[in-house]
């Protein structure tokens, strides 16, 4: 599954510190940076580029809002491989993105729900205007109406950003689903790259991504032992390992899960677990399931499955 021109971009922090508010020390960031250069992926997706006016540095770690100093010092100061910060629409206002020649980041992931796509493509286009690499992150896409998403999709087509990602936001979607929207995109988005972001509700992100990858998909997302919100993603591990690039080397990753995932690993839950399970099946977000599984609840399984199916 050699393909040269696929890049692999790491979320562990990013996506790993929904589940404790980027509450990361340090350490972690520093041994996750150094781990993936080692390993030769391509981007570490190092937090979100978010306004100080949407959220408290009293309730959120430092990886919610990526400033220059907070990077510069767990990085030495040196880039051994590209970082990457994503930009929600409603949480960022343009004057708190520096331009490309004050800031380490490379690469700027603006996610959007359908209904926000003019929004993220002008975003998209003032990032790019600034000198950075731009994804749009089609979120949700599970939940959205086959015209919606034609139309969306034909929106994007006419944009000038040149990687759009496909995101099985709650883990819903099967291999076949994949396959089916995965060709949809490079189909109806010429010329552009298609990445792809899955969730493991149904244990089925790394199958999901390699779907992907056999449709054309030539971006693609993991974290170390598959961290993230919820359900988590695909095991990064994984992933490398399946893609036989020999530029890559799995023995850092597995270092870093040992040193620095697996201690949070017995403080916050992600992963495989019913109440995850339960929300990706009927396709819904997995916050009733976070809420269940930060109860003192979460083993009661059947009780929550029967809430989330009982008729309304």
């Amino acid at each position: 599954m050699y393909r040269p021109e696929i890049k692999v971009v790491d979320c562990t922090v990013r996506d790993g510190g929904l589940m404790n508010k980027w509450q990361f020390d340090d350490a972690f960031v520093t041994q996750v940076y150094q781990a993936l250069s080692k390993a030769g992926v391509d981007y570490m997706e190092i937090g979100y580029l978010s306004s100080e006016s949407a959220f408290s540095r009293d309730e959120v770690g430092p990886w919610k809002f990526c400033a220059e100093e907070d990077i510069q010092r767990v990085t030495g100061g040196e880039k051994s491989l590209k970082l990457s910060a994503m930009a929600d629409i409603g949480r960022i206002e343009y004057e708190d993105i520096p331009g490309k020649s004050d800031s380490s980041l490379d690469l700027v992931r603006v996610a959007c729900y359908v209904h926000q796509i003019d929004a993220a493509i002008e975003l998209a286009h003032h990032c790019m205007d600034k000198g950075y690499e731009v994804t749009i992150n089609l979120m949700a896409v599970s939940t959205v109406g086959l015209r919606d998403l034609n139309e969306g999709l034909e929106d994007l087509a006419k944009s000038r950003v040149p990687i759009i990602y496909l995101v099985d936001s709650f883990g819903a979607f099967y291999s076949e689903d994949i396959d089916l929207l995965a060709r949809k995109y490079v189909e109806r988005l010429p010329g552009k790259i298609i990445g792809f972001h899955g969730h493991n509700n149904q244990q089925l992100a790394f199958a999901n991504t390699i779907a992907a990858i056999i449709a054309g998909v030539n971006y693609l997302d993991g974290t170390l032992y598959g961290i993230g919100r919820g359900a988590g993603n695909c095991p990064l591990e994984l992933l490398v390992s399946f893609l036989k690039n020999p530029k890559f080397r799995v023995r850092p990753l597995i270092q870093a899960i040992e040193a620095q995932i697996l201690p949070w690993r017995k403080k916050i839950d992600w992963g495989y677990f019913v109440p995850y399970m339960v929300t990706g099946i009927m396709n819904q977000h997995p916050r009733s399931a976070m809420a269940h599984m930060e109860s003192d609840n979460k083993d009661q399984v059947a009780e929550f499955y029967d809430q989330l199916t009982r008729p309304t």
